[in-house]
């Protein structure tokens, strides 16, 4: 059984380490707006049961965290985003932290930061922050969270809705699949990046991009999960 948090000053409710996993989720799944999150997406999202997400989702409901849409799913409330958006600020100054002051390879810092993010104090969050020179982004491009809980989510393109010709920033990709993280560090294909489209394959084929005047074969699953800027 998990140990009960105590939250500190951002979220004053007691909290476990599930609870703070399906407010994340389903912020993350609610793309950062109001969208309704089914709970077959949620048990998907977390690798759990259908009827174990259906537990969960009532208790968050019975806490105030989240509210029902009739036939839709659930939205967070006010609270539940403030406690998904304090747990996010938690993992991304931690995987900022541990790859600017341990050299640790952006693939490898989600997994340690999931661990981390439920029992990092406030104390710390700020003293990272402070060191960090209170960072807007992390490692994989995603937004920090300010300390009053705002947050910055630009409006973005997957890069597989691109075509020929464009270009654009890369700015953010899912920090959650490694092998993916991988092939673009080998690449040195990094958030920040300009780009150009080169040649689209149709049914879900790669795309061709050209950054820094080489050319790379980008699958569709990968470009899906780049976000852009166009120029």
């Amino acid at each position: 059984m998990r140990e009960t948090l105590r939250r500190g000053r951002a979220v004053d409710i007691e909290t476990t380490e599930a609870i703070e996993d399906y407010v994340k989720a389903i912020y993350s799944l609610q793309h950062g707006g109001d969208e309704a999150v089914t709970t077959s997406a949620l048990a998907e999202r977390l690798d759990v049961t259908p009827g174990s997400a259906s537990g969960m989702v009532k208790k968050l409901a019975g806490l105030g965290l989240v509210d029902h849409v009739p036939y839709r799913g659930v939205v967070l409330t006010a609270l539940g985003r403030r406690l998904a958006l304090e747990v996010l600020r938690h993992h991304r100054l931690l995987e900022l932290y541990l790859t600017e002051a341990f050299g640790m390879p952006w693939d490898q810092v989600h997994a340690e930061a999931e661990k981390l993010e439920h029992v990092l104090s406030e104390e710390l969050e700020d003293l990272i922050a402070t060191k960090l020179g209170d960072p807007t982004v992390d490692p994989h491009g995603d937004p920090i969270p300010r300390r009053d809980g705002s947050i910055d989510e630009p409006h973005t393109r997957s890069l597989s809705d691109l075509a020929p010709g464009d270009r654009a920033v890369f700015l953010r990709v899912s920090d959650s699949d490694a092998d993916m993280l991988r092939y673009l560090a080998e690449r040195d294909i990094r958030p920040g990046r300009e780009l150009e489209v080169v040649d689209k394959q149709p049914f879900g084929g790669p795309l061709f991009v050209r950054i820094a005047g080489s050319d790379h074969a980008l699958g569709g699953a990968l470009a899906r999960a780049m976000r852009m800027k166009l120029l």
